[in-house]
């Protein structure tokens, strides 16, 4: 009998688009925490931060939906709060406050 170790989750995109989000499998994982750990490094630029963290949701796409892995199509039905959603699902790691990392993103805008 299979024991399911993960939950998935249904996000709904800004065009109406439904995906189903749960971890990365580990050969997509680790491009994507490549990629997730130079967020830090740019955390002072918002426009470099968000680059990069379209670049982590466009991994996962070739996981959830292979037809959206691409940054200028992701740009187009994606808002903040989903691309953190879509990252805290990717990684498996809850991400502590999301809300105060958006306040400060809309702060500094």
């Amino acid at each position: 009998m299979a024991t399911t170790t993960y939950e998935s989750q249904e996000l709904v995109l800004m065009d109406g688009t439904k995906i189903a989000v749960r971890p990365l499998k580990i050969s997509l994982l680790r491009p994507f925490m490549s990629k997730f750990e130079k967020v830090a490094e740019v955390a002072d630029n918002n426009e470099k931060s968000m680059t990069l963290l379209i670049e982590c949701v466009e991994i996962a796409m070739k996981q959830y939906k292979p037809e959206l892995a691409d940054v200028q199509k992701l740009e187009e039905v994606l808002d903040l709060p989903t691309v953190y959603k879509i990252i805290e699902a990717a990684s498996g790691v809850k991400l502590q406050d999301a809300n105060a990392l958006l306040n400060t993103v809309l702060a500094n805008n």
